[in-house]
């Protein structure tokens, strides 16, 4: 069902309005407004030392987990469904009530923020302020990178979260409306709390694992093919992208996340991921790209325009549909 059998058009145009505030104001909405994916990933890290006690059998670990994700996407559904009851009919408080949650769940424009302020810190002295910028933005040990791997850590959040916070948020709305924005939202985060690799999560947070796989499967390879489209608007070769992206993508150790990171390194001709210490050890991660590993300030500057582009592109995509299906 499509969100269009929600009031034709209309939720499409909501979205399309949606992604262009998010674009101008993200940064600011995104400290005003609640964020769905990360007020679910605090509650799972609180069930988690409740539910998740390793002196538990795993199965009974692998049940808990998956009681925790059903109850939530029930929430989550049932609450989508109560905005769109609220929306239906034109109503005004409901269709703004409608807009605030799109702009609650599209996060792209406080992810830009973030990645700015990397490219802020290095462009100051010392490598510090860089480092303390980019905690948060990946799982790598932080400590151990230098200007070049700070500045590929703030690109491949860049390109994941164009991913999981653009491209995915709409594509769920686009299919499922509201009900289906809320449950990607609530799978967003507690993967991001339980879904990680490691025996504590392996059976608990099998489930949300497995579904964020499953739920991002379609929105991840969108997404890597917008990014490797927007690289003649950033200096880069289509051609070149697109071989990255048909070639490198399985090449990184998430079954979905290599594809935005192989469109954003074939466009801007960079090698990203690969080889990375985790505190003494080295984990030889394989590189998704053929271009530069030393990649620079400027290099953020330029992922920076072509995620803008990327959700040009996107907007471009729900506008043609927004147009067939008015025409239907």
């Amino acid at each position: 069902m499509m969100s269009t059998a929600f009031g034709g058009p209309g939720p499409l145009f909501l979205l399309l309005l949606a992604l262009g505030i998010d674009a101008v104001l993200g940064a600011w909405l995104g400290r005003a407004l609640p964020d769905v994916a990360g007020l679910t990933q605090r509650l799972c890290a609180v069930l988690d030392r409740r539910l998740n006690r390793p002196d538990r059998r795993e199965k009974d670990r692998l049940l808990r987990g998956a009681l925790v994700i059903a109850v939530l996407l029930a929430v989550a559904a049932s609450a989508g469904w109560v905005v769109e009851a609220l929306a239906a009919g034109g109503s005004a408080i409901g269709t703004l009530l409608k807009l605030l949650v799109l702009l609650a769940a599209l996060r792209g424009g406080m992810a830009a923020a973030r990645v700015r302020a990397v490219r802020h810190a290095l462009e100051q002295p010392g490598i510090e302020g860089a480092r303390a910028a980019v905690t948060g933005l990946t799982r790598r040990y932080v400590h151990a990178m230098d200007i070049h791997a700070i500045a590929r850590a703030a690109i491949e959040h860049a390109a994941r979260s164009f991913c999981r916070k653009t491209v995915a948020p709409a594509f769920w709305f686009i299919l499922l409306g509201v009900p289906g924005l809320l449950m990607w939202c609530v799978v967003d985060g507690a993967d991001a709390a339980i879904g990680r690799a490691g025996p504590r999560h392996e059976r608990f947070g099998l489930t949300a694992a497995r579904l964020d796989d499953a739920l991002n499967a379609l929105p991840a390879r969108l997404a890597g093919l917008l990014l490797a489209l927007g690289a003649p608007f950033t200096g880069g070769r289509l051609g070149s992208a697109l071989r990255t992206l048909g070639t490198d993508a399985r090449l990184h150790p998430s079954l979905n996340m290599g594809w935005p990171l192989a469109g954003m390194a074939g466009a801007l001709d960079l090698a990203l991921a690969g080889p990375h210490k985790d505190g003494g050890v080295t984990v030889n991660d394989p590189w998704v790209g053929q271009g530069r590993a030393k990649a620079t300030p400027a290099d953020i500057r330029k992922a920076q325009a072509l995620t803008a582009v990327a959700a040009l592109l996107l907007a471009g995509l729900v506008g043609v549909l927004m147009v067939g299906v008015a025409r239907l």
